[in-house]
């Protein structure tokens, strides 16, 4: 019953109370069971699915979790319950990427939980489940350093991992995540290291294009700023095609720097002026080049 309650303020919270009551409650229900029991085990992951969802909770609270998880484990396992061992291995993955983004948890670890996760998750019976696995897994092979001659094969496997999630994720009935995973698709591919930069930059310029079927100046006006000019740096880099005359170059740059404007006018008015100084150099260096090629 303790379990019940919890999981209803936690799934419908009203307020931060509500998960810290959540929290209460589930240590509650574990100080009444014995700790072989399979119950106390789905509760200790119930109650590490809590913790990382306070927003107050910070580094202690993941480092909580991921100890309710890496307990809990053992007992799943035994009691072969494929799913939720799988679901906790999503989560525990989801909480070293909070710990590894603070520099106290290895980005290797929790893509190593994500994988493990898949071994059950798969695209055609947990759609929703395998899309959000792909994500993040794309997000952790982004987010380890350039430091390695390994690094163009995970720009390559966040690529593929992008590409996955839009098997599950489509734009008519997740049209807002469709335009997100576009987006994340296309600065994958276009700061992809590869030996056909041209091939990974025209894939670029057309994930953009299908955010921009979504992402407008009126409803997402930043998501929709933030996508012209990731364009517009794309065609502004866009390496030249050896069958392709000079006027090809110039007019890439033109129409990058219309892209730019539009997003800088945007930027301005919603008062971010680290974007719109990156803008006004990036159109400075353009019309600089667009003035010696005349």
């Amino acid at each position: 019953m303790l379990m019940e309650i919890a999981m209803g303020m936690q799934s419908r919270p009203r307020q931060l109370e509500d998960l810290q009551r959540a929290v209460e409650l589930y240590r509650r229900a574990l100080s009444l069971l014995d700790e072989g029991a399979l119950l106390h085990a789905r509760i200790q992951a119930r109650l590490g699915t809590a913790l990382q969802a306070l927003p107050e909770g910070g580094r202690q609270a993941l480092r909580e979790a991921c100890a309710c998880y890496e307990a809990a484990l053992p007992r799943l396992q035994a009691a072969r319950l494929p799913a939720e061992e799988a679901e906790l291995h999503l989560n525990h993955g989801l909480c070293l990427q909070g710990l590894a983004g603070q520099g106290v948890a290895r980005i290797q670890d929790a893509i190593a939980s994500y994988h493990r996760a898949l071994r059950v998750f798969n695209r055609e019976q947990y759609a929703q489940e395998y899309a959000i696995l792909h994500n993040n897994l794309a997000v952790a092979y982004l987010a380890i350093p350039v430091s390695d001659e390994r690094a163009p094969m995970r720009e390559a496997l966040a690529v593929q991992s992008f590409e996955e999630v839009l098997k599950v994720v489509n734009l008519i009935d997740h049209p807002s995540e469709y335009a997100m995973i576009q987006n994340n698709l296309g600065n994958a591919l276009q700061y992809a290291r590869s030996g056909h930069p041209l091939d990974n930059r025209l894939r670029a310029l057309s994930a953009y294009d299908e955010a921009l079927k979504v992402r407008n100046a009126s409803d997402t006006p930043l998501e929709y700023a933030n996508t012209l000019a990731n364009k517009a740096n794309v065609l502004r880099n866009l390496p030249q095609d050896p069958q392709q005359a000079e006027s090809g170059r110039a007019s890439a740059l033109r129409s990058a720097r219309k892209l730019y404007e539009e997003a800088g006018e945007i930027f301005a008015r919603l008062s971010r002026e680290d974007a719109v100084a990156v803008v006004e150099e990036a159109l400075a260096d353009i019309d600089t080049e667009l003035g010696g090629a005349d």
